[in-house]
């Protein structure tokens, strides 16, 4: 007869693996569902570019060259 013998370190590695599975799993399937949702057209897609909000001009960069020289 064998025994098999579980130290509390083996233990909390194995819960530690279970919960990386199961927030890797929730996280990879809620990113693949919204990409099925956006396709099928039943979601917007999310169009949050963060450089649409700066506005540089030419005459913004001329006189920038300008101080650098």
């Amino acid at each position: 007869m064998t025994f098999l013998y579980f130290d509390p370190g083996l233990g909390a590695m194995i819960i530690q693996a279970i919960i990386a599975a199961v927030a890797g799993v929730v996280l990879f399937s809620k990113n693949l569902m919204y990409k099925i949702k956006v396709f099928l057209g039943m979601a917007k897609p999310i169009e949050d570019d963060v450089f649409d909000d700066i506005d540089i001009e030419d005459s913004d960069i001329e006189s920038n060259n300008s101080k650098e020289s």
